[in-house]
């Protein structure tokens, strides 16, 4: 990267072994310092258009940090007490309170990637080196201050310090995209980008789902209360989303089963839910009807497909009600991809126009299901770890589990996911140390040389992803 390494160790999380270490550190630096691809991610469109200030280190590091706030709501913190938002904003303590509330709480993440990634962040980026508690809080919130408050840490300046190529943002169906008009204008449409996630508008779990589906009509003119309108009215949009950069859709149900109904059986279930009445299982359905035609516009247009699921979402009620949907709290739970894209697979699976990338919180299918599939069918492509698993040791479970089967080509190369703007680079750092210990490991075993393994760790960080998700 070019921002550096400030203190830190530079053959951190290469293996302890001397041989594999020198081949893993030699494999990272013909890799290290590639450009950035964040084809996924959900920060905040708005920074970019306007290039502010962030306003300070609580609201830059730890209120959009889902990983921060959820592991010291785990130790009995209260949320009020980190400035986390919610809806009624009463009671919620200082940014410089919050933030000496994290540090006094710091050794919590010790042996966990938030660790590495904060510590990354302190270091090579804001250049401060000191060891995160409460006794050298409010110093480090002072140091953070100042670099805030420097024209050289706007977030466009950082996009180029931290060598981004692309940073996809995420919106939803029924988002306005006023930022991303702002882009436009300023041509920066195609370095931020936006994605086109409908999950507003195709979950009828989510209360409300009559009113945003009639708003969604509204939107793009089309009768959404027919499945045919519905459905023109999502081509209508994904073209507007397109007008902003976008290359991919992003659908995070947390279970689906798809199918391949006709349409009359897709109005019935439609009625059923805008009535309120659907079953569990009549939203089961749903869902996966959505997804088979999400899977038919995005061969029509070529964009690329993401799917997200094995996570329990909003899992507490009482965060939800007082802060709202996303706030961190879900749960990995079992997933069944075999037998769940079924329907979809054997409709549109051997289309050339056609791809997906799976991601899932269920580990236990890597190498039983994803591995499998991915290594047949043309149109499929495995995610990176994701949520809970995009972690030093997740990202070696992953590739020991995958590769064998699907080879590296099958997968989709890294995106970080990721709301904590400052944690970007470290995400991609601490892929890049994996793939190269990976590779390392293959290259002493004897079983790829070591040319090969520079080219496979290069397409790994950057290549592959630039060509899945269709970025020029």
């Amino acid at each position: 990267m070019t921002i550096g390494n400030g203190n830190l160790n530079p053959d951190r999380l290469f293996p302890s072994d001397p041989t594999v270490r020198k081949v893993s550190r030699e494999i990272y630096e013909t890799i290290e310092n590639l450009p950035i691809i964040s084809p996924h991610g959900h920060t905040n469109p708005s920074w970019f258009a306007n290039n502010e200030a962030f306003s300070n280190p609580t609201d830059l590091f730890l209120t959009p940090d889902h990983y921060l706030f959820r592991m010291l709501n785990s130790q009995g913190v209260n949320l009020d007490d980190l400035s986390i938002p919610k809806f009624d904003n009463k009671n919620l303590s200082t940014e410089r309170s919050a933030w000496k509330e994290f540090m006094k709480n710091y050794f919590n993440f010790l042996g966990t990637p938030s660790d590495i990634w904060f510590k990354h962040s302190l270091s090579a980026v804001l250049n401060i080196n000191e060891e995160p508690n409460l006794k050298n809080a409010d110093n480090i919130f002072d140091q953070i201050q100042n670099k805030l408050n420097d024209t050289n840490f706007r977030p466009r300046i950082l996009l180029d310090r931290f060598n981004i190529e692309v940073i996809a943002t995420t919106e939803m169906a029924l988002d306005k995209l006023i930022h991303h008009q702002k882009l436009k204008d300023e041509g920066l449409i195609g370095k931020i980008i936006t994605t086109y996630r409908p999950d507003d508008v195709t979950d009828p779990d989510i209360s409300g789902f009559e009113r945003r589906l009639e708003e969604f009509g509204s939107l793009t003119n089309e009768n959404t209360f027919t499945w045919k309108g519905m459905i023109n009215a999502h081509r209508i949009r994904r073209k507007q989303f397109r007008e902003y950069g976008a290359t991919a859709t992003d659908h995070g149900f947390s279970s689906f089963i798809t199918n391949d109904l006709s349409e009359n059986e897709c109005q019935i279930i439609l009625d059923k839910a805008l009535s309120g009445n659907l079953s569990e299982e009549d939203a089961a359905i749903f869902k996966g009807q959505i997804l088979t035609e999400m899977a038919c516009l995005s061969i029509e247009d070529g964009m690329v497909m993401q799917i997200h699921t094995g996570s329990y979402r909003n899992y507490d009620n009482q965060l939800m009600k007082e802060r709202g949907v996303n706030m961190g709290c879900d749960i990995p739970m079992p997933t069944n991809f075999t037998n769940n894209l079924y329907k979809l697979l054997n409709r549109y699976g051997h289309s050339s126009n056609l791809k997906i990338i799976l991601f899932t919180l269920d580990e236990t299918t890597y190498s039983r299901e994803l591995a499998p599939l991915a290594g047949y069918w043309p149109c499929l492509r495995i995610g990176p770890p994701w949520w809970f698993h995009d972690s030093p040791n997740g990202i070696r479970r992953f590739l020991n589990q995958v590769v064998e089967t699907a080879g590296f080509y099958n997968l989709s190369g890294f995106n970080d996911d990721t709301r904590a703007f400052l944690s970007i680079p470290a995400r991609h750092d601490v892929w890049r140390r994996e793939v190269s210990s990976f590779l390392a490991q293959m290259v002493v075993e004897y079983r790829i040389n070591q040319q090969n393994a520079n080219i496979v760790a290069a397409d790994l960080t950057y290549g592959i992803t630039k060509k899945v998700y269709c970025l020029k």
